[in-house]
């Protein structure tokens, strides 16, 4: 069973930075695709930015230059490198994985499994 754990969220001021991890379990040896998103009070779940077994990434045009993925295979770790933190990244975040092949990797809807999630707040 695929199991995915958050960690490294917390409180900052603006301009500040932060380093988000997830760690995986049950899906050694597959093929996936891993994301953060994140979820505002009120608002919707949104695709942050995501990274595929072969190293492949994409980013929300909102994080481009400031946020970056990347992830550790022999110890199934995620990470989320956030710099230049802004009160409007304030969310909390969740780290997601899949499967399935084709799929837009920023949708929600792409993906099977998620982890609890831990909260950034970014202050002015």
């Amino acid at each position: 069973q695929v199991q995915l754990v958050e960690s490294g969220g917390g409180s900052v001021q603006a301009e500040g930075s932060l380093r988000l991890s997830c760690a995986g379990a049950g899906y050694a040896g597959s093929r996936w695709c891993m994301g953060w998103f994140r979820q505002a009070p009120g608002k919707e779940r949104e695709g942050v930015a995501t990274i595929a077994t072969d190293g492949t990434t994409s980013y929300a045009n909102s994080v481009k230059g400031r946020f970056t993925i990347s992830q550790d295979n022999t110890k199934n770790l995620m990470y989320l490198q956030m710099n230049s933190l802004k009160p409007e990244d304030t969310a909390m975040y969740y780290c997601a994985a899949d499967f399935r092949i084709g799929l837009p990797r920023l949708l929600v809807g792409s993906y099977n499994y998620w982890g609890q999630g831990t909260q950034v707040t970014v202050s002015s």
